[in-house]
C-alpha cells in the first residue's frame, strides 16, 4: 500500500532541507568532537522507492545512496537507466547481508560499501568475493554493532567488535575498514540525554582505536537516520542514513 506520493520536485526540495539540517548540526558539534569527526556523509536511503526518485535526487546532487535489501540494491544497481543517468551514483549495501547473498551484491556496479558487516564469516565471505570479482580493488566496509542488546538487530555485541576489526583489517586484505555502525533503539526520548545507542558506539570508537593504534578521527561512525541524524550529527555521526525525510513514507506492502 502505498503511503504517501510525492509530486515531481519535492525529493529535491526535501534533499535540500536534509543538507540544510545536515550543515546546522554540524556546526553545532562542540569543538572536541568536530576536531575527532570528519564532515558527515548523508546517506539517501532509497529503500521500496522508484528509481525515479533516485534519478531526481542524483540530479539534485546526491550522490550516495542506501538499499536494505540485495535484490533491489541488485535491481537498481543493473537498471540501464540508473546506469546512463547517475554513473557517479555511490551505492550502500545498510540491511542485513547472509554469506550467500554477497556475491550477487559484489557484483552490483558502482557499490561504494557494505555499512552490515556484523560477524568474521561475512567478513571472509566477502573479502573472498571482493579478491575474486574485483581484481586488485578493495572494499569499504563498516562492522555493524549492535549498541541495543535487541534480539531482533543484527550486529557484534559491543565487547566482541575489537575481534571482527581487527580480522577486518589483518586477515581481509581486499577489505577497507572504514569505521563502525550501529541503527540502535528507535524509541529514544531526547529530551531525557543523549541516545545511549551513540554514546555505546563512541566507546567502541575509542575501544578499536586503541586496540588498533588508529586515530579515532581515521574511524567513522555511521548512525542516526530520519528521526535522529542532527543529534547523531551533534555527537559525531560521520554517516547519517535518512530515508523518509527524503522521499517520504516506505511503500509497504499488506
Amino acid at each position: 500500500m502505498l503511503r504517501l506520493i510525492m509530486t515531481d520536485g519535492e525529493v529535491a526540495r526535501a534533499l535540500k532541507c536534509v543538507l540544510e539540517r545536515v550543515a546546522e548540526a554540524t556546526k553545532a558539534r562542540h569543538q572536541d568532537v568536530a576536531a575527532l569527526c570528519a564532515q558527515p556523509r548523508l546517506v539517501a536511503v532509497s529503500k521500496t522507492k522508484p528509481k525515479e526518485m533516485i534519478i531526481e535526487a542524483y540530479a539534485a546532487g546526491q550522490r550516495h545512496f542506501g538499499e536494505n535489501y540485495v535484490q533491489e540494491l541488485v535491481d537498481k544497481g543493473h537498471d540501464e537507466q540508473i546506469l546512463v543517468e547517475c554513473p557517479d551514483i555511490k551505492w550502500h549495501m545498510i540491511g542485513h547481508l547472509q554469506s550467500n547473498k554477497v556475491k550477487k551484491i559484489i557484483e552490483v556496479p558502482n557499490l561504494y560499501c557494505i555499512e552490515t558487516v556484523d560477524s568474521i564469516k561475512l567478513a571472509t565471505a566477502i573479502d573472498k568475493a571482493v579478491e575474486k570479482n574485483q581484481g586488485d580493488k578493495t572494499l569499504r566496509v563498516f562492522a555493524q554493532v549492535n549498541t541495543s542488546d535487541e534480539e531482533n538487530k543484527s550486529g557484534v555485541h559491543p565487547n566482541n567488535v575489537n575481534d571482527l576489526v581487527s580480522h577486518i583489517m589483518h586477515n581481509c586484505p581486499n577489505l577497507d575498514f572504514a569505521g563502525i555502525m550501529t541503527i540502535g533503539a528507535f524509541d529514544h526520548d531526547l529530551s531525557k540525554g543523549p541516545n545511549p545507542d551513540f554514546q555505546r558506539l563512541l566507546k567502541c570508537r575509542a575501544s578499536v582505536s586503541e586496540a588498533q593504534c588508529t586515530e579515532p578521527k581515521d574511524i567513522e561512525m555511521s548512525m542516526g537516520m530520519s528521526n535522529d541524524f542532527e543529534h547523531a550529527i551533534v555527537v559525531g555521526s560521520t554517516n547519517v542514513r535518512v530515508g523518509s525525510t527524503i522521499f517520504g513514507a516506505r511503500n509497504v506492502k499488506k
